[in-house]
């Protein structure tokens, strides 16, 4: 499996897809950074009053990295890098109002959002058991086909977690986004212009999940298909 060709024609697609997927999340964030909304405020105020007249105890808080907002549903804390916090951007009132929308998802009870942090802890571990086993497995295949094998499969297993975490990540981040422009529209944040903008930049947050997903399943097909689960013709 060490640089097989074979992995490169299956999983390369993807991978180039997501490397184009980060370009357009940081040109498209990067040029709408530059336009200030109407409403002057900032992304943190921005994820304050939607949570705050959603009736969430959720808090707002900075969080250092680029690009590094989250919410955190254990904690109910909705968590902005600095850029998205401080920013009054068309940028920053998106990226704030889209991880706004998860507390959204979280307090109406959105079921693949609770299907994806039950899945947190597994995923993890799965994760970081899953490709030691894969290449220990493929080099015992070498000696012991049969070992190996189960081992093989056993990697698969736990890499198939993060395929199904990645596939349900899908829906989470599509919704957050359609609640987020929702929320700016209907309550006055942004301007009918301004949301365009608003849309083009969370679309190309959206890909980079697109891009992920394409890449785990595809990398999931090949582990298959090394370890002969699915045949195919040489």
């Amino acid at each position: 499996m060490f640089f097989d060709p074979l992995y490169f024609l299956i999983v390369g697609p993807a991978l180039v897809l997501s490397i184009v997927a980060q370009i357009w999340v940081k040109r498209a964030f990067g040029k709408y950074s530059k336009v200030t909304t109407s409403g002057g405020l900032t992304g943190a105020e921005v994820a304050q009053r939607v949570v705050q007249n959603a009736g969430l105890g959720v808090r707002v808080e900075r969080v250092g990295g680029f690009l590094s907002d989250h919410y955190d549903p254990r904690s109910r804390v909705l968590r902005l890098s600095p850029e998205v916090f401080d920013g009054r951007s068309i940028s920053s009132v998106g990226v704030a109002a889209h991880e706004a929308g998860h507390a959204l998802q979280h307090a109406r009870g959105y079921l693949p959002l609770q299907w994806r942090s039950a899945l947190v802890p597994i995923t993890s571990v799965g994760s970081n058991l899953a490709w030691p086993l894969l290449m220990i497995g493929f080099i015992i295949m070498t000696m012991m086909p049969a070992l190996g094998m189960k081992v093989v499969l056993a990697g698969i297993a736990m890499f198939s977690l993060a395929v199904v975490f990645q596939l349900i990540t899908l829906p989470v981040e599509f919704d957050a986004s359609r609640r987020a422009v929702a929320v700016l529209a209907n309550q006055g944040f942004v301007s009918a212009v301004e949301l365009e903008g608003v849309k083009k930049v969370l679309t190309a947050a959206a890909m980079t999940y697109v891009a992920a997903a394409a890449a785990a399943v595809l990398q999931l097909l090949y582990f298959l298909l090394r370890a002969g689960v699915l045949r195919r013709n040489d």
